[in-house]
């Protein structure tokens, strides 16, 4: 049960699924370059936490509630885009609002931006209880966990790398991060719908 091809399946899966969370990290990195220590590792293990939630609601679904979830799956991509649309363009927006300005002091990520980045960056990966809808709830529940502790840490780099070019870039990171936030949405979007 705990080999490790189970193991090293779940790592590739993890890394596969916190790409859009990764890329957001380096997005909230950039929007805050001097940002806590305690507020990355709460932004990580946000991210981490959805990445588990998410997989074991799929999963759940799959063992219950198996047709409703397949024609909610198809709002998923929509789902993403109308949220992660949203906080970009809030993000440029406030920044050209105050790009004058000598002393602006970009917007903090809030709780709810926080959770709303959290929902559209790990939707996908409802889709994932799928394919582990073959284990028992506990190997289900391992699966989840080895996809949330690598996407914490690879969440952890992303903030690290975007504090590091915000610290750079002052002015424009915000416009950045939130052009970043407006791709992922996109990106999601494009692949599920058309693709």
């Amino acid at each position: 049960m705990w080999n490790f091809l189970f193991i090293f399946n779940n790592v590739l899966l993890g890394v596969g699924l916190a790409m859009d969370a990764f890329t957001v990290s380096i997005a909230n990195g950039l929007n805050e370059p001097h940002m806590r220590a305690k507020k990355t590792i709460c932004i990580a293990g946000t991210y981490g936490f959805f990445q588990w939630f998410m997989p074991m609601v799929g999963w759940l679904c799959v063992h219950t509630i198996v047709t409703y979830f397949a024609s909610f799956e198809k709002l998923i991509p929509w789902i993403a885009l109308i949220l992660l649309g949203w906080i970009g363009g809030k993000m440029i927006y406030e920044s050209l609002k105050h790009e004058g300005e000598d002393e602006y002091v970009p917007s903090r990520l809030t709780f709810a931006t926080l959770i709303a980045q959290g929902i559209a960056t790990s939707i996908d990966a409802l889709s994932v209880g799928f394919t582990i809808a073959g284990y028992d709830i506990i190997k289900a529940c391992i699966s989840a966990v080895i996809i949330a502790v690598v996407t914490f840490f690879i969440c952890m780099t992303g903030l690290h790398l975007g504090k590091t070019i915000g610290e750079k870039l002052s002015g424009k990171a915000e416009i950045i991060g939130g052009i970043i936030l407006i791709i992922i949405g996109l990106e999601i979007f494009i692949q599920n719908v058309f693709l």
